[in-house]
């Protein structure tokens, strides 16, 4: 059996394209796109570009704040940038979609004397908004965010202050769980560390590395951790 199990959040526990789709429609409404379709596919190349640069180590909160501005411009309008971002992180906050079957799996884990930590990428005040108010961080004993660490997935500084924490993982009783191969499956990668790659999109792998699991579900989560 698996004894420590580190879990990603977003579109792995917590549903986030939902909430994004609705924090996105509500901003561009409010500055006046009228294809709000269009608008988010925009808003998502653009995003999917700037969490790309942040995983590389640039500045999270310079490219954060620049994002809408980029999205707008595409989209033939001038807007104030920061301050979307700011009402869109507000927005976020709120944002207390859970998987089904997420908080399931991690009272079966627990239960199972599996020790439970998050290990995200986000943005600190928001994901722990999110778990709070989605009633999962009562599963949880630790929680190590990147805003915190200093560094982001796949960068394997962001598993050093898990390590020193916990003296006795390694790549036999330790996995990481995470839906993104490109940070969560490679992070553990670099860390010496087992990974599950959460895929139940059935998405092919591109990439030139491979997860120690693959899980279409939760169910199959379950069985591997507590194998």
């Amino acid at each position: 059996m698996i004894k420590y199990a580190i879990f990603d959040l977003d579109d792995t526990l917590l549903d986030f394209k939902k909430g994004e789709r609705e924090g996105l429609t509500k901003i561009l409404r409010k500055y006046g796109v009228h294809d709000i379709d269009q608008g988010i596919k925009t808003y998502l190349k653009v995003n999917k570009v700037v969490w790309n640069k942040i995983e590389q180590g640039q500045p999270r909160e310079e490219l954060l704040h620049k994002r809408f501005t980029d999205t707008f411009n595409l989209l033939g309008m001038n807007i104030d940038g920061t301050l979307a971002e700011r009402e869109y992180r507000t927005g976020l906050d709120q944002n207390f979609y859970k998987i089904g079957g997420a908080e399931r799996l991690l009272a079966n884990l627990k239960n199972a004397g599996v020790h439970l930590m998050v290990g995200t990428n986000g943005i600190k005040q928001t994901q722990i908004s999110r778990l709070k108010g989605s009633n999962l961080d009562q599963y949880f004993e630790d929680f190590f965010i990147s805003e915190d660490i200093g560094y982001t997935k796949p960068d394997k500084r962001f598993f050093t202050p898990i390590q020193h924490k916990y003296l006795d993982m390694d790549g036999k009783n330790t996995v990481m769980i995470g839906d993104r191969i490109q940070a969560d499956v490679l992070g553990a990668k670099r860390a010496a560390l087992s990974s599950i790659w959460f895929n139940p999109n059935h998405s092919i792998n591109s990439e030139d590395y491979q997860p120690t699991y693959i899980a279409q579900t939760y169910d199959q989560i379950e069985k591997i951790i507590l194998n």
